[in-house]
């Protein structure tokens, strides 16, 4: 099913306006809330079963698109339309995080980070080959989980001191035991098969506390997925993510000795919940030299991730510049110690 969501003055197609969080009509003005649009205004074209083809009951063109897509635009009018047939049942998201900045920020957004590159091209910095900035909704698992930590180790403490002509060495040993329990909440692991991975997890943080309840208007204008994993598939990414804190957490509580040694960690982590959500992604091709480079965008707080093109000279400049200073303080510590000046 198609969904279409129609502006009740002119009739034109409504979407997610990211600044005033409610359906926007670019041809008039008119701004609706989401949580009070009229079902009149509503109008669906229905489809069977998974299709890759959808209809566009704006202007009749045929949409083609990947089996994976829940949201998208027409290419022929422009309208945003929602697949909600792709958004039900299982496939439903519980939460979504809306997107708070728009296009035209994101540009300025991506022009600016672009600049600050001490390593990279001036060509590249100058941000003026944007090939396409495509604002999509990236499915995630969030996880709640739950560690029971068990650990047995021996603690040492060394001290030392003197009496007289001698120096001496004090080692104390004590028998170490905890037993701990962590809660982690709100854990996200993207759940497209599409999406790179580390680019998604290097894209948080996002603020939880704008989560809303998922409604198909947040999707009007934009480009949305369906997950490729479920929750139970993921489940072992969302517990490596929650590893290293684990590890840290462990060590803290060994601050008062001077070595630790671990007889015995037993690590138990167990999923309490998990709910599907949608997280607002700007995704930026950059044509530099020939070549496509990739960048992601946080659609909530505007935080840039990809990999950018390095500069040899500048690279080889800045490594000059280091050995130079060293070289100079090395000279200065020479002279002062009455060796002398270059």
């Amino acid at each position: 099913m198609v969904i279409h969501y129609k502006c009740p003055n002119c009739g034109d197609d409504m979407v997610f306006d990211s600044e005033s969080g409610m359906l926007s009509c670019h041809s008039c003005g008119r701004k609706d809330n989401i949580e009070n649009f009229s079902e009149e205004y509503i109008t669906t074209a229905f489809s069977d079963g998974e299709a890759k083809e959808y209809q566009c009951e704006n202007c009749g063109a045929v949409l083609i698109t990947d089996a994976d897509t829940t949201a998208t635009t027409c290419s022929f009018c422009g309208a945003g339309v929602v697949l909600a047939d792709r958004l039900s049942g299982t496939l439903a998201p519980t939460k979504v995080i809306p997107f708070s900045i728009s296009k035209e920020e994101a540009i300025q957004a991506f022009h600016a980070w672009c600049k600050k590159g001490l390593l990279t091209p001036k060509g590249f910095m100058s941000a003026d080959r944007i090939k396409s900035i495509t604002g999509m909704y990236v499915p995630f698992w969030f996880y709640d989980l739950n560690s029971d930590i068990k650990v047995q180790a021996v603690g040492t403490k060394v001290r030392h001191y003197s009496r007289g002509e001698y120096d001496y060495t004090e080692t104390l040993y004590f028998e170490v035991f905890r037993d701990i329990t962590l809660d982690y909440v709100k854990v996200p692991v993207d759940a497209s098969e599409k999406m790179h991975d580390e680019l998604m997890d290097r894209l948080e943080p996002y603020h939880y506390d704008q989560l809303k309840d998922f409604k198909t208007p947040y999707l009007a204008g934009y480009i949305a997925e369906k997950y490729n994993y479920d929750a139970n598939e993921l489940l072992p990414r969302a517990k490596a993510k929650v590893a290293d804190y684990i590890e840290s957490f462990i060590q803290s509580t060994m601050a008062g000795y001077t070595g630790v040694n671990y007889r015995k960690k037993e690590i138990s982590t167990e999923k309490t919940q998990s709910f599907y959500v949608l997280l607002p992604v700007w995704m930026v091709s950059y044509d530099y030299q020939k070549a496509e480079h990739i960048f992601a965008m946080n659609g909530q707080t505007g935080k840039v991730v990809g990999k950018p093109p390095i500069s040899a000279g500048k690279v080889a400049a800045w490594f000059g510049g280091i050995a130079g200073t060293s070289f100079i303080a090395l000279k200065l510590i020479q002279f002062l110690l009455g060796g002398g000046i270059w």
